[in-house]
This record gives structure tokens, sequence and C-alpha cells, in this order.
């Protein structure tokens, strides 16, 4: 007696054409590892568009206190002093680039412009930009707000090509942790 699987050349998982079907553990496993990957690479990204951002605020386009307003968001700035506020405001931003935008990464780069993960995070970064540019402008005239666009987009650039470049050198790896 066949069954209706037989019939129409389907195969169970366990005939799966000789591949071996990953368990839950494995697939967790791979969840998890994945996602150290996305904030190794938003870590990276971020450090680097740090320096970048440093460099704006020398030529005084770019003021850290902007970071400020992550945490009144969440209304840290009642209990916090404002020194305190804005490196927890910091550290919100840091761990946006570590977890929300390699996320987003990973599920849209291959639709990006680019011909490698770089170059399509340097068009991702580019996409961030346009939101960045906006919520931290900080009044700026003049040279300061060329230089705030201009320096802001390298910091975005950067943010891309480093996420993509820790992408990319992970998945041409064989063995990951």
């Amino acid at each position: 007696m066949s069954t209706d699987a037989e019939e129409s050349g389907e195969l169970s998982p366990e005939e799966n054409r000789g591949e071996i079907t990953p368990t839950a553990t494995e697939d967790i496993a791979a969840i998890v590892r994945d996602g150290l990957i996305g904030a190794a690479g938003g870590f990276v990204g971020t450090a680097m568009m740090t320096v970048v951002l440093l460099v704006a605020q020398v030529f005084g386009a770019f003021d850290f206190e902007s970071f400020a307003e992550l945490a009144a968001l969440l209304s840290l700035d009642a209990v916090l002093s404002p020194g305190l506020t804005v490196a927890v405001g910091y550290l919100i931003f840091l761990a946006g680039g570590m977890t929300t935008w390699p996320l987003l990464f990973a599920s849209v780069e291959r639709y990006l412009p680019g011909s490698s993960l770089p170059l399509r995070g340097v068009s991702f970064g580019f996409v961030l930009w346009t939101g960045f540019v906006i919520a931290f402008y900080g009044d700026q005239t003049g040279n300061a707000l060329y230089i705030y666009v201009v320096l802001t987009l390298v910091a975005h650039f950067v943010f891309g090509f480093g996420l993509g470049l820790v992408f990319e050198y992970f998945a041409t790896r064989e063995d990951i942790v």
C-alpha cells in the first residue's frame, strides 16, 4: 500500500535527498551564533562611527549631548545626572547599533545595491543616515551645518561598511565558534 507522498514522489523528512535535517538544538545554536555575529558587526560599525562623530564634535558640528535625548525618551533624565544621561543615551545608541540595525541589515541586505556585503552596508548606512541627520540635528548653521551633514553621512557609511565587513568575514568562514 502506498501513501500519497510516495505517489507524488515527495520525500519524507528522513529521505531529504541525503541531507541531514538540523535538530532544534542546532537551529537554536545557529540563531545564537548569527545573533552574536550581528552584535559583533554592529559593535564594530558603531565604534567606527563614533570615531567620525568625535571628529565632528571637534569641528563643532556634532554634540554628544544629543545622546541624552535617547535617555530622556525613557524618562531616565529624571533619575540620572546630566553627565550620566549622556552616557546612558550613548549606551542606548550602541545597543540599537548592535541589535536593531544588524537584524534589519541581515533581512534586507540582498536587496541593497553593492557587489559585496561591505558595499551593501554602505548603502544601508545611507538609508540610516536619512533619519539620523534629522533626529540628531542640533541647530547647527553655516559651516557647522555643512560639516554636520557630511561627517554624519561619512559616519553612517563607515558604520555600514564595518557592519558588512564583519558579516562578510564570518559568512566566508567554515568554522565559527
